[in-house]
């Protein structure tokens, strides 16, 4: 399977753009046994998600959708920031409406 090019990561590392949108990236703190297997219970979470929908299971969606947030959370995409600088917090952003508009129009 081919994809598209990979995502920009701003100079700081906190985010990815795509489709001119900030992104959190995941704690790049977490260990890599501890990101692996925060991975795969997200990836598991999504597959329910989407068993959940195809079988018209409204409360099986709801635990799955739960866990996909959890599993965000502890990856440091959702929830309190990662970084302790006191920067503010993009995620889900334009990038153009945000201080990485310069960099962004230059980096692309």
């Amino acid at each position: 399977m081919t994809r598209g090019p990979l995502p920009l990561t701003t100079p700081d590392g906190r985010y990815l753009v795509v489709r001119g949108r900030l992104w959190r990236r995941s704690n790049p703190a977490l260990g890599t046994r501890q990101r692996a297997l925060l991975v795969e219970a997200l990836m598991h979470a999504r597959r329910d998600v989407g068993l959940a929908l195809r079988s018209g299971d409204a409360v099986a969606e709801r635990k799955a959708r739960a866990r996909v947030h959890l599993a965000k959370v502890a990856l440091g995409e959702r929830g309190p920031p990662w970084w302790t600088d006191g920067a503010p917090d993009f995620n889900r952003h334009l990038v153009k409406n945000t201080p990485y508009a310069e960099w962004f129009q230059t980096a692309r």
